[in-house]
């Protein structure tokens, strides 16, 4: 693993940390690697949730221009496609990932929160997605943000390159909570703990067919819909869900 991420396990839980403060914890090539490196192992693990967080003054600048000053076109694509396979590996993995947001997530940094499944934000915390103020528009960025707010408040941080607050960032929906900074554990872990209780393989089976579903025109994703829920429903995971519910007792999914 790069020195500059961090993968740490305790208990159900694993914690992947940017921890290059020195640089912003830019989203360099090399970090872009062993991020997906760190999110394709805690994928292959039997931990039931994941926080993604960050050390230092920043969460995460976004990409490093330095790699991009004077590249050629294929340099600058390896680049982001790097970068949107990262994000779609974070989409793929069965666990809930919660972002613990400290402090300004800028940029790819901000389309890293939106990425996460779930979010929590320190209230010192702020987002931007400033690109066009450079010259160079946050094309792959808005890919993540459209996809958490609506097009008109997407396309004010894009166009504007204004930061928001994370209270504001809340109201849009770009993260569920923000929180005093001294709560910012509490919050991030109590809503990882609500969101990974029952069945870890339905919770798997759930993420993996919302973000296939939610991109589909409503016909086609009831259709998808349907056939996932007609065969998780004859499942030994649902059975035994079912099956507890009717007899009034606490269901047993014993790691299935």
């Amino acid at each position: 693993m790069d020195d500059k991420v961090k993968i740490k396990r305790d208990g159900d839980t694993i914690t992947i940390t940017l921890a290059n403060p020195s640089k912003r914890n830019s989203l360099s090539i090399d970090v872009l690697r062993a991020l997906t490196d760190a999110f394709v192992s805690a994928g292959d693990s039997d931990a039931t949730g994941v926080i993604l967080a960050a050390e230092g003054p920043v969460f995460s600048a976004g990409h490093n221009f330095g790699e991009m000053a004077g590249a050629p076109r294929e340099t600058a694509h390896e680049l982001f496609a790097t970068c949107s396979e990262m994000m779609q590996t974070m989409h793929r993995i069965p666990q809930p990932i919660v972002a613990r947001v400290h402090a300004l997530a800028t940029a790819a940094g901000c389309q890293l929160v939106a990425t996460c499944d779930l979010a929590v934000a320190a209230k010192s915390a702020s987002f931007a997605i400033p690109g066009g103020k450079g010259g160079l528009f946050c094309h792959t960025p808005l890919v993540a943000v459209a996809r958490s707010l609506a097009p008109k408040r997407a396309l004010e941080m894009a166009m504007t390159g204004d930061a928001i607050d994370a209270e504001t960032a809340a109201q849009w929906g770009l993260i569920n909570a923000a929180v005093d900074d001294d709560v910012l554990d509490d919050a991030v872990h109590d809503l990882l703990a609500r969101a990974t209780r029952g069945s870890r393989l339905s919770k798997g089976l759930g993420k993996r067919a919302f973000y296939e579903q939610v991109a589909m025109p409503e016909n086609e994703a009831y259709a998808f819909a349907t056939a996932v829920m007609a065969d998780a429903a004859v499942s030994a995971e649902a059975q035994e869900g079912i099956s507890a519910f009717l007899e009034k007792r606490p269901p047993n999914f014993g790691g299935r």
